[in-house]
């Protein structure tokens, strides 16, 4: 399988459009919801998960039980999940999931509440694992298990795909192979969609970020919740001075065992006070963008 680069984009000449109601920038909050599905011993992986935990790497040996680290993790599902539903039903604000099927199939109740409002659901996998490290016929299972398992636990099915961390080569491929998604969102490499072929059928991506992401908390990016509004807050006003010439989109990713944590998500809170009063900006889902880049970007006309 080969995927080809490209390092060009859109260069000096983005799309000229405008998002809903004229504006300028497009801010969407994903929600990776992944407590669950992570590695761990007694679902046959040999280890404990030892990614994005408050500590450095685990301290158990390899082939244990870190139950620490699976308590963490648990703090998302059972509470941080929780604090972070409350925050944005109570702003009526709209919410991305990035689900890893596993995930919402052990913790129906996480599954009823999204069921239970219009947020979006990106597949992010059925377990927490990085499908470059698998087979292509494995990965394959797992792209359709992930997809037929959110459609019976949420209810409706995922518009988009979203991997651990990276896809495989073959990843894109296999997503336009299977059918039921719209696009995917594994890249980090632009500020707006855009599309790119499988063979000679158009595919889209809607890109994410690794930098207005609330991982940097344990990356010891940042350590309090005024610098990771800080952060945010500047990443907004750039955003929002250029796209009164080029829209842009603002990515903000969110765990529920991070940004979960109070003295966590005061900083997000502060943010979202921030854009507040903001009618040039469309706080929106991330299937409204696709649907949108569909209707508006057509294949033929992006360039």
């Amino acid at each position: 399988m080969k995927r080809n680069r490209d390092l060009a984009g859109y260069g000096a000449n983005p799309p000229d459009i405008r998002w809903p109601n004229g504006a300028g920038l497009a801010v969407n909050f994903v929600l990776n919801v992944e407590e669950g599905s992570e590695y761990s011993v007694s679902d046959g992986d040999g280890r404990s998960e030892s990614a994005l935990i408050e500590v450095r790497a685990s301290r158990v040996q390899q082939g244990e039980r870190d139950l620490a680290a699976e308590s963490m993790y648990e703090y998302g599902s059972r509470v941080g999940f929780w604090r972070i539903y409350d925050l944005f039903r109570k702003r009526g604000l709209p919410l991305t999931i990035f689900a890893s099927a596993m995930a919402l199939e052990r913790s129906p109740d996480i599954a009823a509440a999204i069921a239970a409002t219009d947020w979006d659901i990106c597949a992010h996998g059925y377990r927490w694992i990085e499908h470059y490290h698998i087979s292509t016929e494995v990965e394959a299972q797992q792209i359709a298990l992930a997809y037929d398992s959110l459609l019976k636990t949420v209810g409706r099915a995922p518009r988009g795909w979203y991997s651990r961390y990276s896809a495989s080569v073959a990843t894109r491929g296999l997503l336009a192979a299977h059918g039921g998604y719209d696009y995917d969102s594994d890249a980090y490499n632009d500020d707006l969609p855009y599309w790119t072929k499988i063979g000679a059928k158009p595919h889209l991506v809607v890109p994410y970020t690794m930098v207005t992401n609330d991982a940097k908390f344990l990356s010891g990016d940042v350590f309090s919740a005024r610098d990771f509004a800080d952060f945010l807050i500047d990443s907004f006003d750039v955003l929002l001075m250029e796209s009164e010439e080029k829209p842009k989109i603002m990515s903000v990713g969110l765990h529920g065992r991070i940004i979960g944590h109070p003295g966590r998500l005061a900083g997000l809170m502060r943010f979202i006070d921030h854009i507040a009063d903001h009618p040039e900006v469309w706080i929106c889902r991330r299937d409204e963008i696709a649907d949108f880049w569909h209707a508006n970007v057509p294949v033929e006309k992006e360039r």
